[in-house]
Formats: C-alpha cells, structure tokens, sequence
C-alpha cells in the first residue's frame, strides 16, 4: 500500500551492490504505478534482483526528457504515483530529471527524495582525502576546450573536486587538469561497490602512470589547492614575453608559461599577455 499521497519519487538505487537497495525505496518501487527509468532493462534487471516483480517502466533520458515531461505531469496531476531512478546512484545528480522536478513544483505536484547510494558520496568517505568543501562537476564536457575553460573556472575555488570521466578520456583529462590546477592529490575510485573495486590514490602531476585500461564505472577526487608561493608578476611577465618571441597562438604561449610558474591559471595567464607584448615591440 502506498506510504503517503501519490508523488514523483526520486529513488537512489544501488551503485552496483543490490544490497545497497534500502527497504524503503524498495517498498516505494514495489508500489509505484511506473518507474521512469534511464535505461529500462537495466531497470528491469534491478527490480528482478531485488525480487520487485511486474513493474512497469517509462524511458526518461536526456535525448527524451522534454518530450516525456508532458506525459509524466498528466500522470501526476491524475494522481499516479510515479518513481524516477537513474543507473545507479542518487537521479539528478549527473542525470536527467531536474527540469521534470521543477516543473512539478511550479505546479503544486508533490516531489519527495528516497535517498541512497551516491557515488560522489560513496568516493569521498573512503577516499582519504580532504572532503570538506568540495564540488561536484558531473561527468566533464567531451572536448579538450570544454574541459579545460570548467577546470580553469574552478582552478582557484577552495576545496577538492569530484566528477565522472570515462575510461577512454581518463589519462587525457587528467593530464589536463594537472596542468591547469597544478599539484594536488588524486584518488581514482573504480567500481565502487563492486566485486573489483578499487581506490588508486596518486598525485594529479603523476597521472600519466596509472595503468592505460581501467575497467568500470569511474568517480575521480582531485584534491584542494596546495599553498605554493605565488611567482611575482614581473617574472611571469618577463617569461611571457621570452615566450611570445617563440611564436604561437596566445594560449599556446599561455599554456607554456604556465608549467614554468606557481599560483598562475591559465586565464589569468592569458589576459597578462596583451601588457607583455606591448612591453616586448
């Protein structure tokens, strides 16, 4: 029977171990009239390990989001008590289904958390390092300038960050982010909850030495800014003069003297040049 008046439920389901499953949000599945679902048959593999039978599911991912919503709302204003689960973990974090729950409350239509596993959550705690700030940046954007424009945006932002990568641009983001945020701690958190999980704790600057195939779900810690002395702005000038002789574009230049100096971001690197090369002519 249901626990209380019909609503959008936003159900946390396990990372990877069924057992995570909480008996609350296992009643809440058990009851719903429909489980809005990222992928449907991973959906129905899940409730079939937890022995939730005959349910029905709804595809609800990004690319069917706002197409759906109009269908999940009319379900909802006729009093239909429905749940949304991502994958794994906690909906809404890295996944689809913010704008559907802010449309609920700009009607009026009930939304209650039945929370749980979330692997941002999970990494931290047995991670080891600092966890307190800390941001979540999702998973990073795919291509190279997207990626380097949000780590330089949170470059000197106080606190570790978390977010998702896949195996196949790991080394490559992770290269990027040494780069732009310089020396810090790293944890690697593969399959968590999982039969082969495993934390690889190293230094961002030598991320090149993780092993080249790391299989599984992804969740990378990155460390808070180290206290490093800040190089004087005349030697950063003088070195970005020395580069701008060398040629190139202004971020490549930028880029350059950046792995040659303490304290500087690459943005701020960069508006530093249109002073250098006036000084240099």
């Amino acid at each position: 029977m249901p626990l209380t008046s019909p609503r959008l439920w936003i159900v946390a389901t396990p990372l990877g171990n069924p057992g995570d499953l909480s008996p609350r949000a296992r009643e809440i599945l058990e009851n719903a009239d429909l489980i809005l679902a990222e992928d449907t048959r991973r959906a129905a593999q899940l409730c079939r390990l937890c022995g939730i039978q005959g349910r029905r599911f709804l595809s609800f991912y990004d690319h069917n989001e706002a197409e759906r919503q109009e269908e999940v709302l009319r379900l909802l204003r006729e009093g239909r008590d429905l749940a949304l689960i991502s994958d794994a973990g906690t909906p809404l974090l890295a996944d689809p289904g913010y704008r559907l729950v802010r449309a609920c409350r700009k009607e009026g239509l009930p939304v209650s958390p039945v929370p749980g596993p979330s692997a941002p959550a999970a990494a931290l705690s047995a991670a080891g390092i600092a966890p307190l700030p800390h941001t979540f940046l999702g998973f990073l954007p795919r291509d190279t300038a997207g990626r380097e424009a949000l780590l330089t945006a949170y470059a000197q932002v106080p606190g570790s960050l978390i977010f998702f990568e896949r195996k196949d641009r790991l080394k490559e983001s992770l290269a990027t982010a040494a780069r732009i945020l310089g020396p810090r701690d790293l944890a690697v958190c593969r399959e968590l909850t999982k039969t082969h999980e495993e934390f690889i704790l190293n230094r961002l600057e030598n991320s090149m030495d993780l092993p080249d195939e790391l299989l599984g779900e992804i969740t990378v810690i990155i460390g808070p800014p180290e206290v490093t002395e800040r190089t004087p702005r005349e030697e950063v000038e003088s070195l970005l003069r020395a580069e701008l002789a060398r040629g190139g574009k202004a971020r490549d230049v930028a880029r350059r003297v950046q792995s040659a100096v303490r304290g500087w971001n690459g943005k701020e690197l960069y508006a530093l040049i249109p002073s250098a090369r006036a000084i240099s002519q």
